[in-house]
């Protein structure tokens, strides 16, 4: 989520809003567009004009197959801008629990003062 904010230079946000509106804006176009293209096919497959409706499945082919180049090429680049932008971008938090105590062994390894313990109580 912080990516989609802030994906990186100016440039990169354009890309990225403009790849979001033209993908919303074309699948519905080309999803239409090939249900027509089909139903004109099958259309023109009753009424004995098979050269028009095999040039109706090529444009539908045709459509589908550039779609799916476009929708493949962009997802790569946005995906590796991610990449570069996750690579440059980190944050490390290190969460230390407060009820945990910490053993002498490593107490001594992390250059703290052992604890002083009362009879009553044992190493478990």
């Amino acid at each position: 989520l912080q990516w989609l904010r802030n994906p990186g230079p100016q440039h990169e946000k354009r890309t990225l809003f403009g790849d979001m509106v033209c993908f919303l804006f074309i699948t519905p176009l080309a999803t239409v567009s090939g249900w027509l293209c089909l139903r004109g096919a099958v259309d023109h497959l009753h009424f004995s004009s098979r050269l028009e409706a095999v040039g109706l499945i090529a444009l539908t082919v045709a459509l589908f197959t550039i779609y799916l180049f476009w929708t493949l090429v962009s997802f790569r680049y946005h995906c590796r801008l991610y990449q570069k932008w996750r690579r440059n971008n980190q944050q490390v938090m290190l969460l230390i629990p407060k009820s945990a105590p910490i053993p002498s062994t490593q107490q001594s390894l992390l250059g703290l003062q052992p604890l002083k313990r009362s009879s009553k109580e044992t190493i478990v």
